[in-house]
């Protein structure tokens, strides 16, 4: 496992409106170690993210009622110590070029393609995270 990636102790805080989604993303997490509250609106995540202070944040941006770019946007507007330096990718089926613009100038530190392979998710909350990725591993486009 020395060559694994490890989140112990990182607190994550994955919004999804599915089920299924919000279920794989929280076992593969949990395996690596990471802390994963799960929840399926923007509005919950928004009221979890003042309360609990989660180390990186991972947002749909499709949902019902109030979306990821609304979520990220509520996160911006709170001072840092209420959770507005959060960390956040955007985990979304939305992969044009246009979109990554978009995300990223929302406020989003980095676009997430669904779907997303195990190793690449890890790194991602891991990069976020500020933990160190081993030599070798491109965080923001592992394929593994």
């Amino acid at each position: 496992m020395t060559d694994r990636l490890r989140l112990d102790g990182v607190r994550v805080l994955v919004v999804d409106d599915a089920p299924f989604v919000r279920d794989v993303v929280t076992d593969i997490l949990q395996q690596d170690g990471a802390v994963v509250t799960a929840v399926e609106t923007a509005e919950k995540a928004l009221e979890i993210l003042q309360r609990e202070r989660p180390t990186v944040l991972l947002s749909d941006l499709s949902m019902p009622g109030k979306g990821g770019y609304w979520l990220i946007g509520q996160v911006r507007e709170l001072p840092p110590e209420r959770g507005g330096a959060t960390p956040a990718a955007a985990f979304t089926g939305y992969t044009s070029p246009a979109h990554r613009a978009g995300v990223l100038r929302a406020g989003f530190q980095l676009h997430v393609g669904k779907p997303v392979g195990i190793h690449e998710l890890v790194d991602v909350v891991a990069t976020l995270a500020g933990t160190q990725v081993p030599r070798g591993v491109d965080a923001a486009s592992s394929t593994r």
